[in-house]
């Protein structure tokens, strides 16, 4: 790899130039309405925006110490850029087709979790595996009964305020937890499919907004009280590849090649086994590649291999994925034409009770309550998969995602089944 620290000054400024023209060149492409279409023109623009608003956000006071710095800056920034009109519409298309349709998102998900699942101690994947379902009731749990006695408190009947902003928030998202809250409530509640998504969807999006901004001032929190995080390590005295063998394990190009094919592989998996087990891939993809790691049967080189590709796409594509998120996940308008003070009071209200539940029981199960937050909570309270990123992201604990992907889609399948059931009951 070529470093700055093979590089005399005179080659760091030249490719500094070099460099800021690939970038105009790109610009100027969008701007004059001849992005290419496809990857190339969409990853080619994420690039730029992500390393310029993630630059803006490191660097701006306040900002970079309380509310996740660059992270949070590229996500609504760039969703303002586009959804303005700044943009080209064919550029917000082009980027929006290549988050939904390209699968960006999975590959990245799949390196993250394959490389993170492989760079654990397999004593401590043990202990969390078995501790970590307890973290993500309790944060459902404390997330329903805040907003159900808040709601009370400001005139809003219980059940409303957990069934309409709590459930919803708490369900893993969209796809896998809007849609089908509907689907589930509507037959039985008096409410059309229409008004419950009106009343759900902006729950969602001002939750993920919230659960975003939470999981910057966590960190910050973090460096204030240095006895309440792992700074990334869920488990007191948790162990990571990097830790121990990386140090010996010189990176090169052969070693991304293979973590990255490992990380396809996993996805891959995941995919067949959907196809007869009734589970989200993450999930399966997660369980298959934890059972291989238990088991001891990959390679410890192949492992390394994993890990290194993972921190190689962690270091690399975040910015421009999360532009991807900005432009494609994120409406502005929605939000704030939501935000009433009773209707953010509820949903700050469920994001905090996740939190809190979450960093409670993490405790009492003896994981560090600040990573049992995040990713208990607000990787519970956010919008699923994109919503972790963007929550992992701000809180720069990358390293969590296995967790964070279990809390979107194990909590959020428990959360339908809560539903069901109390719809059920009810009814």
């Amino acid at each position: 790899m070529i470093t700055n620290d093979v590089m005399t000054p005179q080659d760091q400024r030249t490719s500094k130039i070099i460099l800021a023209i690939a970038a105009i060149t790109i610009l100027l492409a969008t701007f004059a309405g001849m992005m290419p279409g496809g990857m190339i023109g969409a990853l080619g623009i994420m690039v730029i925006i992500g390393f310029i608003l993630n630059y803006v956000g490191d660097r701006t006071p306040i900002i970079n110490q309380f509310f996740g710095g660059g992270a949070i800056v590229v996500i609504f920034g760039s969703a303002y850029l586009f959804h303005s009109g700044l943009f080209p519409s064919s550029a917000e298309n082009n980027i929006t087709t290549f988050m939904k349709s390209g699968g960006f998102l999975s590959f990245y998900v799949a390196s993250l979790v394959t490389g993170s699942i492989f760079g654990m101690d397999t004593q401590t994947l043990k202990k969390a595996a078995l501790k970590y379902i307890p973290v993500i009731l309790g944060s459902a749990f404390f997330a329903c009964i805040f907003t159900g006695l808040v709601g009370m408190l400001v005139s809003k009947d219980f059940y409303d305020s957990v069934m309409l902003i709590a459930l919803p928030i708490m369900g893993g998202g969209m796809g896998a937890g809007a849609v089908p809250l509907v689907e589930i409530m509507s037959g039985k509640t008096g409410m059309s499919s229409e008004a419950l998504m009106s009343q759900m969807v902006p729950a969602l999006a001002i939750g993920n907004a919230i659960a975003i901004v939470m999981a910057g001032l966590l960190h910050k929190l973090g460096q204030v009280a240095p006895s309440l995080t792992g700074n990334g390590q869920l488990i007191r005295g948790q162990k990571s590849i990097e830790e121990e063998d990386q140090k010996t394990s010189p990176l090169n190009i052969t070693t991304l090649g293979v973590g990255a094919l490992l990380a396809v592989s996993m996805y891959f998996l995941g995919t067949l086994l959907s196809n007869y087990i009734s589970m989200h891939t993450y999930a399966l993809m997660i369980l298959s590649i934890a059972i291989i790691k238990v088991s001891g049967i990959m390679p410890k080189a192949l492992e390394q291999a994993a890990f290194s590709w993972y921190k190689f796409v962690v270091g690399n594509l975040t910015p421009a994925l999360l532009v991807g998120i900005g432009v494609a996940y994120t409406d502005l308008n929605q939000i704030l034409d939501a935000l009433s003070p009773m209707y953010f009071l509820l949903v700050l209200i469920t994001v905090l009770g996740a939190v809190f539940g979450a960093g409670l029981i993490g405790w009492l199960m003896g994981f560090y309550p600040i990573e049992a937050a995040i990713t208990g909570g607000l990787c519970m309270a956010n919008m699923g998969g994109t919503g972790d990123v963007a929550v992992l992201a701000a809180s720069k604990r990358m390293e969590l995602m296995p967790f964070a992907q279990i809390s979107s889609r194990i909590g959020g399948a428990f959360m339908l089944i809560l539903a069901t059931l109390v719809v059920q009951a009810i009814a």
